[in-house]
Protein backbone atom coordinates (compact mmCIF):
# COMPACT_ATOMS: atom_id res chain seq x y z
CA UNK A 1 0.00 0.00 0.00
CA UNK A 2 1.32 3.20 -1.10
CA UNK A 3 1.00 6.04 1.60
CA UNK A 4 0.56 9.65 0.22
CA UNK A 5 3.19 12.33 2.20
CA UNK A 6 0.92 15.30 3.33
CA UNK A 7 1.44 18.40 2.34
CA UNK A 8 -0.79 20.90 3.67
CA UNK A 9 1.69 22.42 6.11
CA UNK A 10 0.64 20.37 9.18
CA UNK A 11 3.02 18.26 10.66
CA UNK A 12 0.81 16.12 12.25
CA UNK A 13 -2.35 15.45 14.20
CA UNK A 14 -2.18 16.32 18.05
CA UNK A 15 -3.13 12.92 18.73
CA UNK A 16 -0.84 10.79 16.67
CA UNK A 17 2.15 9.62 18.98
CA UNK A 18 4.14 6.74 16.79
CA UNK A 19 0.90 4.58 16.54
CA UNK A 20 -2.46 5.63 14.22
CA UNK A 21 -5.53 5.31 17.00
CA UNK A 22 -7.87 2.38 16.73
CA UNK A 23 -10.61 4.00 17.47
CA UNK A 24 -12.05 7.61 17.58
CA UNK A 25 -12.23 7.50 21.69
CA UNK A 26 -8.73 6.49 21.60
CA UNK A 27 -7.23 9.55 19.15
CA UNK A 28 -9.92 11.94 21.71
CA UNK A 29 -8.21 10.79 24.71
CA UNK A 30 -4.29 11.81 22.93
CA UNK A 31 -5.77 14.80 22.24
CA UNK A 32 -4.33 17.23 25.09
CA UNK A 33 -7.10 20.08 26.56
CA UNK A 34 -8.13 22.30 25.28
CA UNK A 35 -8.35 20.54 22.03
CA UNK A 36 -10.38 17.37 23.09
CA UNK A 37 -13.05 19.51 24.58
CA UNK A 38 -13.11 21.67 20.89
CA UNK A 39 -13.49 18.21 19.51
CA UNK A 40 -16.12 16.73 21.71
CA UNK A 41 -17.71 19.49 20.95
CA UNK A 42 -17.50 19.17 17.26
CA UNK A 43 -17.98 15.27 17.46
CA UNK A 44 -21.34 16.16 19.40
CA UNK A 45 -22.71 18.54 16.82
CA UNK A 46 -21.97 15.72 14.72
CA UNK A 47 -23.39 13.10 15.92
CA UNK A 48 -26.92 14.97 16.66
CA UNK A 49 -27.29 15.89 12.91
CA UNK A 50 -26.23 12.51 11.34
CA UNK A 51 -28.62 9.63 10.92
CA UNK A 52 -28.83 6.98 13.30
CA UNK A 53 -26.83 4.47 10.74
CA UNK A 54 -23.94 6.92 9.61
CA UNK A 55 -20.88 5.43 11.33
CA UNK A 56 -17.90 7.04 13.10
CA UNK A 57 -14.21 5.75 12.17
CA UNK A 58 -10.80 6.38 12.05
CA UNK A 59 -10.30 7.22 8.64
CA UNK A 60 -6.45 9.24 7.32
CA UNK A 61 -5.45 9.08 10.39
CA UNK A 62 -8.44 11.27 12.03
CA UNK A 63 -12.10 10.70 13.15
CA UNK A 64 -14.39 10.63 10.39
CA UNK A 65 -18.00 9.57 9.46
CA UNK A 66 -19.51 8.10 7.10
CA UNK A 67 -22.96 7.93 5.29
CA UNK A 68 -23.81 6.79 1.52
CA UNK A 69 -20.02 7.40 1.84
CA UNK A 70 -17.46 9.49 2.99
CA UNK A 71 -19.27 12.71 5.28
CA UNK A 72 -16.83 14.33 7.28
CA UNK A 73 -13.72 14.21 9.26
CA UNK A 74 -12.09 16.54 12.52
CA UNK A 75 -8.70 16.69 14.16
CA UNK A 76 -6.63 18.18 16.30
CA UNK A 77 -3.46 19.88 15.82
CA UNK A 78 -0.70 21.73 17.88
CA UNK A 79 -1.75 24.94 16.69
CA UNK A 80 -5.66 24.32 15.32
CA UNK A 81 -8.32 22.28 14.64
CA UNK A 82 -9.93 21.59 11.20
CA UNK A 83 -13.20 20.40 9.64
CA UNK A 84 -13.12 18.52 7.07
CA UNK A 85 -16.20 18.08 5.25
CA UNK A 86 -14.88 16.59 1.85
CA UNK A 87 -16.47 18.97 -0.64
CA UNK A 88 -14.93 22.41 -1.68
CA UNK A 89 -18.88 22.91 -3.03
CA UNK A 90 -19.95 22.90 0.86
CA UNK A 91 -17.29 25.24 2.19
CA UNK A 92 -17.97 27.47 -0.32
CA UNK A 93 -21.96 27.57 0.37
CA UNK A 94 -20.83 28.35 4.01
CA UNK A 95 -18.25 30.56 3.55
CA UNK A 96 -19.90 33.70 4.55
CA UNK A 97 -20.43 31.98 7.94
CA UNK A 98 -17.17 30.82 7.48
CA UNK A 99 -15.76 34.24 8.16
CA UNK A 100 -12.90 35.14 10.29
CA UNK A 101 -11.67 31.16 9.85
CA UNK A 102 -9.23 29.55 7.73
CA UNK A 103 -10.16 27.60 5.08
CA UNK A 104 -9.08 25.61 2.36
CA UNK A 105 -10.62 23.38 -0.27
CA UNK A 106 -11.50 20.88 1.92
CA UNK A 107 -10.28 22.61 5.32
CA UNK A 108 -11.90 24.69 7.43
CA UNK A 109 -9.51 25.65 10.63
CA UNK A 110 -10.30 27.19 14.22
CA UNK A 111 -8.55 27.75 17.21
CA UNK A 112 -8.03 25.07 19.83
CA UNK A 113 -10.03 26.99 22.40
CA UNK A 114 -12.66 27.63 20.10
CA UNK A 115 -14.80 25.59 18.27
CA UNK A 116 -17.25 26.25 15.18
CA UNK A 117 -20.75 26.98 16.93
CA UNK A 118 -22.69 23.67 16.83
CA UNK A 119 -25.55 25.45 14.68
CA UNK A 120 -23.30 26.08 11.82
CA UNK A 121 -21.53 22.47 12.45
CA UNK A 122 -25.14 21.02 11.86
CA UNK A 123 -25.82 22.77 8.65
CA UNK A 124 -22.62 21.78 7.19
CA UNK A 125 -23.19 17.71 8.25
CA UNK A 126 -26.79 18.37 6.86
CA UNK A 127 -25.49 19.99 3.36
CA UNK A 128 -22.94 16.80 3.08
CA UNK A 129 -25.55 14.24 3.70
CA UNK A 130 -27.71 16.02 1.10
CA UNK A 131 -24.81 15.44 -1.27
CA UNK A 132 -24.21 12.28 -0.55
CA UNK A 133 -27.86 11.21 -0.57
CA UNK A 134 -27.94 13.26 -4.36
CA UNK A 135 -24.89 11.38 -5.37
CA UNK A 136 -25.89 8.00 -4.93
CA UNK A 137 -29.52 8.35 -6.78
CA UNK A 138 -27.89 9.65 -10.30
Amino acid sequence: MRVKKATSGDHGSAAKGNIAPKGVEEYLAAVPEPARSTLNKIRAAIRSAVPPEATEAISYGMPAFKYKGPLLGYAAFPNHCGLYPMSPPVIEAFKDELKGFHTSKGTIRFPVDKPLSAALVKKIVKARIAENENKKKR
